[in-house]
């Protein structure tokens, strides 16, 4: 059925190209790259393996929409709002359901995957689904005109969701489309046209790797406390016991290697580690690095860490951060 419902999409927007009248706002108050991430595209590949519209791995096998990722949960607590990415009449809405995600218990989620969601139909059968919104966020109801950028919602952790963010689809006479590749699975990778409105399509562009979050820390991290802002909110002072510089990044690939490197105010290297090669690819990885605080205290001045991601003989990423005492 899926390789069908794929195969129909191909051939739709083959024979008829795409609507190029119809274009796309962001649909989420925020800024790529900085404020948010785009976690998953579009599967648009036909069997059971995966791929996305730059035949990357930033999807996984029958993803249907775009994931916006919010940094961290305590980010997405502060409120951020989900907006229509074009005008539009709302055809239904859901609200009510637990903020809980998939790691804590919760009721059965068959047919409720979605969550707190928003579906708004465009004009010339196009329609826009907005997926994980946060329990009673939602100020729009069905039969409401809407416009391009007004706020339908908030980012939650409804439904089918282990970490903040809008899911967002984009449909067609009932098909699924891509928006960063209107023409399906027939067109070169990221040579398609979109769907995207100008003015916003040069700030989407695709990052097969990103650093989410990366600070420092008084103790070890784990990916819970950079979720919830607990390593965030880390209090450093002279007085901290340890040094820990942390990054956790994602869309990395097996055979990648991961170093990090920090560097004292006088530029001494006082801790450095590298890990052992990917055994297989990450939606997200974190690794930290850190000191102990000297009997006779810490130096004033910046430390500085360095985080590099290597495959085989490139570096693919590579981010610095600084924290001053």
């Amino acid at each position: 059925m899926r390789r069908q419902m794929l195969s129909a999409l191909t051939a739709f927007f083959v024979s008829t190209g795409a609507c190029h009248s119809f274009e796309l706002l962001l649909p989420i108050d925020c800024v790529i790259g900085q404020s948010c991430v785009i976690q998953n595209y579009v599967d648009i590949d036909e069997s059971s393996s995966a791929r996305d519209y730059a035949c990357g791995h930033l999807t996984y096998d029958g993803h249907n929409g775009t994931d916006f990722r919010i940094p961290t949960l305590a980010d997405s607590k502060r409120g951020v709002n989900v907006l229509a990415a074009a005008d539009g009449i709302v055809e239904r809405t859901r609200d009510g359901m637990d903020d809980i995600g998939l790691s804590q218990p919760s009721p059965s989620l068959a047919g409720r995957e979605c969550g707190n969601g928003v579906v708004i139909s465009h004009s010339d059968g196009w329609e826009t689904q907005y997926c994980h919104l946060g329990e009673g966020s939602i100020r729009v109801k069905a039969g409401q005109p809407v416009s391009a950028g007004q706020s339908i919602g908030l980012v939650g952790l409804s439904g089918r969701t282990e970490f903040p963010h809008l899911h967002f689809t984009v449909r067609h006479n009932g098909r699924v489309v891509d928006p960063f590749s209107t023409k399906g699975t027939t067109g070169s990778c990221r040579g398609d046209a979109s769907l995207w409105a100008p003015s916003i399509a040069r700030f989407l562009d695709y990052r097969a790797q990103m650093v989410l979050n990366s600070g420092f820390s008084p103790r070890p991290i784990t990916s819970e406390m950079i979720e919830t802002g607990g390593a965030l909110d880390s209090t450093l002072d002279s007085t901290s016991p340890a040094l820990i510089g942390y990054v956790r990044t994602i869309g990395l690939r097996a055979g990648d290697v991961q170093q990090m490197t920090l560097i004292a105010p006088d530029g001494k290297i006082v801790a450095d580690h590298k890990e052992a090669p990917l055994d297989h690819s990450k939606a997200q990885s974190v690794l930290f690095v850190g000191i102990r605080r000297p009997q006779d205290g810490w130096t004033a001045g910046t430390y500085k860490a360095r985080y590099r991601v290597l495959r085989g003989q490139d570096t693919v990423l590579d981010h610095s951060f600084s924290r001053s005492f």
